[in-house]
């Protein structure tokens, strides 16, 4: 499939509980009928029961496009449950972050973001797994985790990615300092023990929190993890480093520890909880690996974020 028209059949998930997702329900399916997308299944989902259910019907129904429309949380579950599978998926990004379709240059504009779709080229994406759950941008514990549990769906709603902000300095004043080991299982690092923590990460693609870059080098491409851990520090090192965040340089302050490597082993005593994308959905000890090219992803011609790497990345499906 070269582009979205070519497809036999596609789906429409779109989960009605992201921050757009009740007022994208009739657009998203009008705007890519009108585009020329050969819709013939339309589904809302409220909850990750749900949509699990609905995903499993998608791919026994044989559609071979899945157009998602929700927050990151959402296609990244998605993208799991396809990868490998040679389903093309296509993404409306109406949540609060989107940090997947800034990372693959989707606009955020609905109308636009269908015509993309129609029109759009197909790549080929890395997928992170965290003790075999899927993830397309970030999976972190510490502070990060505090942040989403922060995260009401009214704040969100209200305050748009400024809710993060929010969240954050709620989060900055109650959080404890945590010790992790990181292990490397390829043996391309030697172990590290770290005490001190406010924050440890491992990311599969470019950006995070609403526009965050994991580091200068990242891609969701590269077939390499960017595994980051940020000490905790007087506020004021934190302010600076916050301020490196956006374009992803922070990684060279002294407080923050950076490596790569295709899989690494998280383990914290006690066991914490893991953020995948904005869900909190593991727990340490994690074994975080990568999958390449597992997903296939419709973005705009014009789109840089990832590229095709041809047909030894995954088969077509049958006809």
């Amino acid at each position: 499939m070269k582009v979205a028209r070519e497809a036999r059949s596609a789906a429409v998930v779109i989960n009605s509980g992201s921050r757009r997702g009740v007022a994208a329900r009739e657009l998203a399916v009008e705007a890519l009928h009108k585009a020329g997308v050969p819709v013939s299944a339309v589904h809302h989902v409220h909850s990750g029961a749900e949509l699990a259910g609905t995903l499993d019907r998608v791919l026994a129904d044989g559609h071979d496009l899945l157009v998602v429309g929700g927050g990151d949380g959402t296609v990244s579950y998605a993208a799991g449950r396809i990868a490998g599978t040679g389903v093309v998926l296509g993404v409306l990004p109406l949540g609060t972050a989107n940090d997947l379709a800034r990372t693959l240059e989707i606009p955020d504009n609905l109308a636009k973001a269908c015509a993309a779709i129609a029109g759009g080229k197909v790549v080929d994406i890395d997928l992170g797994r965290a003790n075999g759950q899927p993830f397309l941008n970030v999976a972190s514990a510490g502070l990060s985790v505090q942040v989403t549990e922060a995260l009401s769906p009214g704040l969100k709603r209200r305050l748009g990615p400024l809710a993060y902000g929010i969240a954050t300095l709620r989060s900055y004043a109650r959080h404890k300092p945590f010790r992790a080991r990181l292990e490397f299982p390829d043996g391309d690092h030697e172990p590290l023990q770290l005490e001190g923590l406010l924050q440890v990460a491992v990311g599969n693609g470019r950006h995070y929190g609403g526009g965050n870059t994991v580091s200068p080098t990242a891609g969701i491409d590269d077939h390499i993890l960017d595994i980051y851990a940020i000490l905790a520090a007087p506020l004021r090192e934190h302010v600076k480093i916050a301020r490196l965040l956006r374009d992803g340089s922070f990684v060279e302050h002294d407080r923050v520890y950076h490596l790569t490597s295709r899989c690494v082993r998280l383990v914290t005593e006690p066991p914490m909880p893991v953020n995948l994308d904005g869900e909190i959905a593991a727990v340490t000890p994690a074994d975080f690996t990568i999958q390449r090219n597992a997903v296939h992803v419709v973005v705009p011609q014009a789109s840089t974020g990832a590229m095709f790497d041809g047909p030894s990345a995954l088969p077509e499906p049958a006809a």
